[in-house]
């Protein structure tokens, strides 16, 4: 049985079958797919890496276009790290309804409230799994740096 829905993937996650090889079970996977940061391949780490229908992004900041951050503080950092997050799950064939689980690192955890009202914009109804944590700091000084795991698009 494989995993076709959200909540599936989120079950499976939870129970730890990920590590094992997958949503259904069996022999686990030793492919990978690594997929080099867009427009940037130099950076010492992927943006995305596929295994079976999962697909991990690493963490986002609020970064525009030229990779600066974008200004204002916590609300538009975490609109615009979101919608990089959105732009990458498009490049690798997933969307943000596909996500089962988000990691938020936050810079103060003081700031909680005003992050979770940008990031509910973007999960109305099926809200993927979710931790959270405070930092001592996080690069390019952003206050919060935002990571997803998304199940693929069926082909």
């Amino acid at each position: 049985m494989a995993c076709t829905d959200r909540s599936t993937a989120v079950a499976a996650l939870v129970a730890g079958a990920m590590l094992l090889g997958g949503c259904g079970g069996g022999a686990p996977s030793n492919d990978a797919e690594f997929f080099p940061v867009h427009g940037n391949s130099s950076l010492p780490f992927s943006e995305a890496v596929v295994v079976g229908n999962m697909l991990y992004l690493s963490g986002q900041l609020g970064t525009d276009s030229s990779g600066k951050l974008v200004p204002g503080g916590i609300e538009p950092e975490t609109r615009q790290a979101l919608a990089n997050i959105a732009a990458t799950l498009g490049r690798h064939g997933s969307s943000l309804d596909r996500v089962v689980k988000c990691t938020v690192m936050l810079a103060d955890v003081g700031e909680w409230a005003a992050m979770n009202e940008v990031y509910l914009t973007f999960f109305p109804s099926q809200r993927p799994a979710r931790s959270a944590f405070g930092t001592s700091g996080l690069a390019l000084g952003a206050r919060l740096e935002l990571e997803c795991m998304a199940l693929r698009n069926p082909t």
